[in-house]
């Protein structure tokens, strides 16, 4: 078990927590959320002792193992991906490494073999010899062929050492777990495996994320950061959704009664109080007055941007006809003869676990890129915008004022106009004015998505929009979407949002693509029923 005392952090005058205490039972997992900023990593680090708060203590059940998932790819660079997993369990890799010296001496003493058989009591209750299957489990689990099990980390890709991280967090069954944005750069299968792993693990686990359907996959608690507090509520992210907003709306609507009442109390008392009749009655409403109960509504750091697509006119009958595309990047062949029609009011979410392969097609889409051989034609009744996953170029090196970044793609110039579009992507007051070569990730985001409110185009071509965002702005894009009448051409790795705005999936890969009209669970399921029906024809082939 871990639990907080009284924890207190404070950066300059801004308290980001205040005499925080909670605790986190075995079995559960928790759900870390909150807005950006309002301190969830900062939490994680001061639970693993990476941060040490002003005031207040962490305790954690004596002999309890803490695992955390690291960040840095870059620090097991010359260990091989095995031994990276396996120092997840810190005292086993010790014990391996104090072992393996023994063994070497030319000199070995009886001393030295007093302290190899208690090193090797030790190993064995750490179910050590256990210790090189476990890992590869783990790494065949997320997708690590065998072939890189031994390979060092630093002749691995990014991709790879994102699962290999993972893997290292969840060795050795810790007992507690924390897991700062464990899906980012997953791809669904490994998303897939963790939901299940996480489901069965029977220890602690809190986990940030910014991804609901996981939250509500894996989640049996949400700990809710706001208001300088941390306040925990039973069952997933949906249920505490739904809970909060009923809860705001009641305090709204008590708020909204007292109000009233509170008027119609003060209308009596400043016509009747000089009345000598009505001196009693008037002195009774005082009371009820003073008496009178509003909803405690303190402001919450959770800020929700207004996103509305609306088209400047509609679709036609055609909209998008690509024929035998095909196209090779850095000598690989990432479209191979890729075909597809688009029709009006389309939803298309493109998935595959190449992601250079839907960026390379989107860019050739919007005409950013020249394909090697294929064809693409648009309608001519329409418009594209497009939303790259790279946006750099339209920030960098750019010293203006937001006001002025969005007035380049407005058709009305005026201040007040572009403070509007400003303020519904949470731009306000003086924030308007920063420059937009300082924004962070989420704030070029938001900015992106005001750019393609203010094109008006009846085709959305987006890739991979919900990139950087909080909980509350991926809401509010997933509401906009959904919303939009017109076309959309789309990539994300959050499952809700492409299960809720999706009409159509295409697969893209190196074979070429995958089309099918249906959600995106229906899709997983048809997925999954095709490679259950290839496992019972391989065991079929073998038995003949």
């Amino acid at each position: 078990m871990i639990s907080t005392q009284n924890i207190s952090l404070r950066y300059g005058g801004r308290a980001l927590f205040e005499n925080v205490t909670v605790k986190f039972t075995p079995g559960n997992c928790y759900g870390l959320i909150g807005a950006n900023g309002a301190g969830k990593s900062t939490f994680l680090k001061i639970l693993s002792g990476d941060l040490e708060a002003n005031k207040g203590d962490v305790v954690i059940t004596p002999g309890d193992r803490l695992a955390v998932l690291k960040q840095n790819h870059f620090e097991y660079d010359e260990y091989t991906a095995i031994n990276t997993v396996i120092m997840g369990h810190k005292r086993l890799y010790e014990i391996m490494q104090q072992k393996e010296k023994l063994y070497a001496k030319a000199d070995f003493n009886d001393e030295d073999g007093v302290l190899l058989g208690e090193l090797e009591g030790e190993f064995a209750e750490l179910d050590g010899w256990n210790a090189e299957s476990g890992a590869e489990i783990l790494l065949n689990g997320l997708g690590i062929d065998a072939e890189f099990h031994y390979s060092l980390m630093k002749d691995l890709e990014n991709s790879q050492k994102v699962k290999i991280l993972l893997a290292q967090a969840l060795f050795g069954n810790p007992d507690i777990l924390l897991l700062d944005e464990p899906t980012n750069h997953l791809d669904l299968a490994s998303v897939r495996w963790l939901e299940e792993f996480l489901i069965n693990f029977e220890n602690t686990v809190i986990v940030v994320s910014h991804d609901r359907y996981f939250l509500n996959k894996v989640c049996t608690h949400i700990a809710d950061v706001d208001y300088g507090k941390i306040q925990i509520y039973v069952g997933n992210y949906d249920f505490w959704y739904e809970y909060t907003q009923m809860t705001l709306r009641q305090a709204k609507e008590q708020n909204k009664k007292a109000e009233a009442k509170k008027k119609e109390l003060q209308e009596f008392i400043a016509r009747f109080s000089a009345n000598a009749s009505k001196a009693k009655q008037a002195t009774a409403r005082k009371k009820l007055l003073d008496n009178l109960e509003f909803a405690d509504m303190p402001a919450s750091s959770r800020r929700y941007p207004f996103v509305q697509f609306k088209a400047d006119r509609e679709v036609g009958k055609e909209v998008l006809r690509v024929e035998g595309l095909s196209k090779t990047i850095g000598g690989r062949k990432v479209l191979d003869n890729i075909s597809f029609v688009i029709d009006p009011h389309d939803k298309v979410a493109f998935v595959g676990a190449d992601s250079i392969a839907r960026t390379t097609l989107f860019k050739i889409l919007v005409e950013e890129l020249e394909p090697d051989s294929g064809t693409i034609k648009w309608g001519v009744t329409t418009s594209q915008a497009y939303f790259p996953q790279d946006n750099s170029q339209f920030f960098e090196g750019l010293d203006i004022s937001l006001v002025d970044w969005v007035r380049q793609y407005s058709k009305d110039p005026l201040e007040t106009t572009v403070r509007g579009w400003l303020g519904r992507m949470l731009f306000s007051g003086d924030e308007a004015l920063k420059k937009a070569n300082v924004l962070s990730g989420g704030e070029r985001v938001r900015c992106m998505l005001c750019k393609l409110m203010l094109s008006g185009a009846n085709v959305l071509v987006m890739d991979e929009p919900t990139n950087h965002l909080d909980l509350e702005s991926i809401t509010a894009l997933n509401e906009g979407m959904i919303n939009y009448k017109e076309t959309l051409l789309f990539a994300s790795h959050d499952h809700q949002f492409v299960q809720t705005i999706a009409n159509r999936i295409i697969e893209v890969s190196e074979d070429g693509i995958i089309d099918k009209r249906c959600t995106y669970d229906e899709y997983l399921e048809q997925l999954d029923e095709a490679k259950l029906r290839k496992q019972i024809n391989e065991v079929d082939t073998e038995e003949d």
